[in-house]
């Protein structure tokens, strides 16, 4: 049993494999595809809002609105001064900013003093209060991209320092666009990328599908080779066994004869075959091959418990291939479970006609078409020999002689095989 489940299970993998490949190359192309698509929008999303930070930080009108109109150094202003230029800065930018914010797609401009005080931002509120982010790296004089929560929610932003004309900062730009928007954004890819998946998807198991159901045809091909061979060993081991026993039997049959004790010898082929006769032995004068083959066919049949019936009309010499023809029916049909054989050799015009009726199960007609087939039978094989050779045999035998051979229904309910041959001259 392990060794026929080892084998299934392998020509299933087998069978799985292209399918499995393909799954597994769709996925990973995909998960790549995506892992590109959901970068490629964040790498844009951070170049959008620094090229739009960086090109407001260098705006003369940004550096003069923080800057004041004092030419005088921040640190040396009093609070209120700067509370001044910082009023003043978000009458003059706020403008600028929502043009910007709109123009550039992003979700929001803060602009800031040095203090980190916003003199811009998209809700009025909010302005003139302190950032909500530590903005002490970019006061140093350092750029910063990346995402942090603010007042809107969680962004990705691009922070600039804004310089005076001596080059000291005096404010900082921040740009950003909202995660929830990059996320959008995201989705929307994947809704139009998700079509070429599943359209691979589907192309690919087609044609795996396409490749698993040539490789099945190909086992099923290698399966029934295999079951042809392994049947026609059992068959040959099954003849050479007989043809074993027959020697031996024929060698005592032999020796009996070779010394004249000729009534051991008859009783000895008695108790291997018993030998029934019947009445129209006497038309079967001149005909001993005819007439062996049909004791031996009574006695054979006799033994499945059918009863066989001939007429025979030839002028004919009956030689061995129309013999065999004879035999290969008439057991067929007694092994087939008739009780009741009919078997019938004419001469016509040079050729024999004969025919063989039974009463048994008869022959389907679907399966009318397959039973002259090799290997084909519809009895069980418990010698385990092979079946399905002796209408095969059948058929060969009466297309070399320039006949056919066919089935049907019989007058006593069963198959009826009738054939044509030519007569040997």
């Amino acid at each position: 049993m392990a060794r026929r489940i080892a084998p299934r299970a392998a020509r299933l993998g087998v069978l799985l494999l292209p399918v499995v490949i393909v799954l597994a190359c769709v996925g990973i192309t995909a998960a790549i595809a995506l892992g590109v698509q959901e970068r490629g929008i964040r790498e844009t999303t951070a170049e959008r809002v620094s090229d739009v930070a960086t090109s407001l930080a260098e705006l003369d009108q940004v550096r003069s609105a923080l800057a004041g109109p004092d030419a005088r150094p921040h640190d040396a202003l009093t609070a209120a001064e700067r509370d001044a230029i910082l009023a003043a800065a978000a009458h003059d930018l706020q403008p600028l900013a929502d043009v910007v914010s709109r123009a550039a797609g992003v979700d929001y401009v803060v602009i800031a003093d040095d203090r980190g005080l916003r003199a811009t931002h998209p809700d009025p509120e909010k302005r003139g209060g302190r950032v909500s982010t530590d903005h002490a790296g970019v006061l140093a004089g350092e750029t910063y991209v990346g995402t942090e929560a603010g007042t809107l929610g969680p962004t990705l932003r691009a922070k600039v320092p804004v310089r005076s004309g001596a080059g000291d900062v005096i404010g900082v730009v921040s740009v950003g666009i909202l995660e929830t928007r990059i996320a959008a954004e995201f989705d929307e890819a994947l809704g139009r990328l998700l079509p070429w998946v599943v359209g691979a998807l589907v192309a690919g198991t087609l044609a795996s599908s396409f490749i698993a159901a040539a490789i099945e045809r190909r086992f099923r091909r290698l399966d029934e080779a295999a079951r042809e061979v392994d049947q026609l060993t059992r068959t040959a081991t099954a003849l050479r066994e007989q043809s074993h026993e027959f020697h031996t039997r024929l060698h005592v049959i032999h020796g009996l004869v070779s010394h004249g004790d000729t009534a051991e010898a008859l009783g000895y082929i008695g108790e291997i075959a018993p030998v029934l006769t019947g009445a129209e032995d006497e038309a079967l004068a001149g005909r001993p091959l005819l007439r062996a083959t049909l004791e031996a066919l009574r006695a054979e049949l006799a033994a499945l418990g059918a009863v066989l019936e001939a007429s025979v009309d030839v002028s004919s010499e009956v030689d061995a291939e129309v013999t065999l023809v004879l035999a290969n029916l008439c057991r067929n049909a007694g092994e087939a479970g008739a009780s009741r054989v009919e078997c019938a050799l004419h001469e016509r015009d040079g050729r024999f006609i004969g025919s063989v009726d039974d009463d048994g199960p008869g022959i389907d007609a679907a399966a009318a078409e397959r039973v002259f087939a090799r290997g084909y039978s519809s009895k069980p094989d418990p010698t385990g020999a092979g079946r399905g050779i002796g209408l095969d045999l059948v058929r060969r035998t009466v297309g070399s002689r320039g006949g056919a051979v066919e089935v049907g229904r019989s007058r006593l309910g069963g198959a009826r095989f009738r054939f044509e041959m030519e007569a040997l001259r």
